[in-house]
Parts: structure tokens; sequence; C-alpha cells
């Protein structure tokens, strides 16, 4: 198939407008139309994944790190990434990332993390704001029904745990159709009346291109009237980290254990214990320092990350316990996200997940 058949699953899952600002996630070698018949899924794009892709005839490799991170001058093989770049061009192998994106939807990495660790009652750690728009649209009585499902199976109407969620009013609207307007209701020349819902419904920004067609669809009027608002809502579904509860309240100790068996750490890096029962974790695949007070004004009495600095651990300042399990370690299980996503809709498709990939700090 088609890469950008292969890749439009991943992109509904996780779009790349949601990825952070400094991210290169999406397709960073190849194009759209290039023809695919094995994919390779890996944490990382070096030396061992290529060859391991190239040994098994794999002609994509979908990562969760991009390759390509920083901007490129020159490609001459002065450095690693320009070494793959050109041996992936020489050899025909496309390059897809799917990064930030893939951390900040509320079903992806961070949620993956939680759930190997048993965790419910699953809710994002720091909501993003900024991403809800509001539609409002004016629609003739008789067909506001059909008007406001297109609106909905477009993806708006989401409001945490329900869907379809819209308000009407009804009204009454007026127009005058010029000479050049084939008007749905009306005659040309002459003012007219008609009775309306006006209806209200949020969506992501990111949908704001399928919503908008729907609707242009679906509404009757040759010229259809509508308003978009901008909010400042926090959005249940994309934003940073995870915070979950476990069934059983455990001590410190034991947690640990479970989190060092759990993610097969070599050695787990933590804060001082501060000797009470565990229940509310918070969690963030990779660099996660960020959240730690996020995480202690959520009450958690645990936040799991990795490449935690050595000021950042005085920041638990006797409130949580801080653990850092590793940067490789926190992320490992995202490509059996990436798979899954994948084998839902193309479940006949060619697909590797990497055997050889290693982690790339080694303890002693």
């Amino acid at each position: 198939m088609k890469i950008k058949e292969l890749i439009r699953p991943l992109e509904e899952f996780a779009p790349l407008s949601v990825q952070e600002p400094y991210d290169n996630a999406g397709l960073i070698l190849g194009t759209p139309e290039t023809e695919v018949s094995k994919v390779l899924i890996t944490l990382d794009v070096t030396e061992v994944t290529l060859d391991e892709a190239l040994k098994n005839d794999c002609d994509i490799i979908i990562s969760h790190h991009p390759l390509i991170f920083k901007g490129l001058k020159k490609i001459t093989g002065g450095n690693l990434v320009e070494k793959l770049v050109l041996k992936a061009i020489k050899h025909n192998v496309a390059i897809y990332a799917s990064h930030t994106n893939l951390d900040n939807v509320k079903d992806g990495v961070n949620a993956v993390i939680a759930q190997k660790l048993g965790l419910r009652k699953l809710q994002l750690l720091q909501k993003r704001k900024g991403l809800l728009r509001k539609l409002v649209t004016f629609c003739p009585l008789e067909q506001a029904n059909e008007v406001r499902a297109k609106l909905f199976s477009a993806g708006a109407g989401h409001i945490g745990n329900y869907d379809w969620c819209s308000f009407n009013a009804e009204g009454e609207g007026s127009f005058r159709a010029n000479e050049n307007a084939n008007p749905f209701v009306g005659e040309k020349g002459e003012l007219h009346f008609e009775k309306e819902v006006r209806i209200e419904t949020i969506y992501p920004a990111y949908k704001e291109g399928v919503v908008l067609r729907s609707l242009f669809d679906a509404h009757p009027y040759e010229e259809v009237a509508y308003d978009i608002y901008p909010l400042e809502n926090e959005f249940d579904n994309i934003g940073s980290g995870m915070m979950g509860e476990l069934s059983v309240e455990v001590s410190e100790e034991e947690f640990l254990q479970k989190v060092k068996t759990v993610f097969d750490s070599k050695a787990i890096r933590y804060s001082g214990l501060l000797r009470k029962k565990v229940k509310k974790v918070a969690v963030c695949g990779g660099s996660g320092s960020f959240l730690i007070a996020t995480a202690k004004r959520a009450g958690a009495d645990v936040f799991i990350t990795g490449d935690i600095k050595y000021h950042d651990f005085f920041e638990a300042d006797g409130k949580i316990l801080l653990t850092d399990i590793g940067h490789y370690e926190s992320e490992q299980f995202t490509k059996e996200l990436i798979a899954d996503i994948l084998m839902k809709n193309f479940p006949t498709f060619a697909l590797r997940i990497s055997e050889n990939e290693e982690n790339p700090v080694k303890y002693i």
C-alpha cells in the first residue's frame, strides 16, 4: 500500500498537530505516494535497526523518536544521522516517526505505561488548553437533525465521557437572494424569513477541516452561515503525562520493586522514601521532569519518568517519591502500541517489531 494509507490510522490516533513545537514527528524520508510492503517498528533508527530492516526486506521504518530531530545543513555522512539518512535513501527505506504526538494523546504512550502498572481511573496529568473550538451554525428546522448527525460523525460534540453534545435554540433567520443566487427557500429579490435552529457544538481544532466539510455537505443552504470561536477550555484527550490509582495501596519498597520488574530495569534512581503507602501514581514516558510540580499538585504519591537530573530530585521536597527508571525503559512498550494501531487497521499487512534494538545506556 502507499505510505499515506499506512500512516493514516497513526495520524488519526495521534494527530501531528498535537506534537510539541520542538518536535519533528511525521514522514521524514520518502514520499506519501511511495508503495511499501513491509514495516519495521522501532524506538530509534540506528545502524542496528536499519540493518534489521534491510535484512528483512522492510521498506519503511516507523519509529518513536525522529531520526532527524534538528535541521540538517548538509548530508555528507559526517555524523551518524547523516550516515543513516544516506543509507536509507540508497536502499529506498522510508522513515516515519510518531513521537510527542503519540505521547500527548490520552490513549497513547503514557496510557500504556499506566496499564502495565495496573493503574485505574486514568486521566491526563496536565491537560492541554487552546485546542478546542466552538462551531455555531444556523439551519432550517427540518434539516437540523441531519446536520447535527453529520457534525457528530465528523468528530464534533465530544465532552469527557459524553458524545453528540450540542446546544440548540430555535429562532428566525432572514435573508434576501440576489439574481445570481440559487436559494434553497425563498425567492430571488425578496426578503425571506425562515424558522431555524441555532446549533452549537465543540470540536478539536485538528478536526476543523473534516467538521466543516461535513457541515457544508449536510447543510441545505447555498451559503452556510457559521461562526467559529476559539476556546481556552482544557481538552480531556490531549496533554502530558498520566495519573492513576492502584487498586490496593502498597508500601514504597514493594511498589519500587514492582516497577523494576515491570520495566525490566537494571537500576532505578529515586528520591528519599517518605515511609507512606503508595496509592496515586503519575507517569510520563521519556523526559518528564517538567511535570514534577504538576504531579505534586495533583497529589501523586509517586512520579515515574526518565532523565531526572540531579537538581530535579530536590523538587521532591518530602512530598512525593520521584522515580527515574530510564528513558528507554519508560518508552519500550511504545512499539507494541504502534503495532496494535496498525494491526487493527491492516491485519494482513506485513509488520515486524524490532528484535535487535537495545537500550543504548548500559549498567554495571
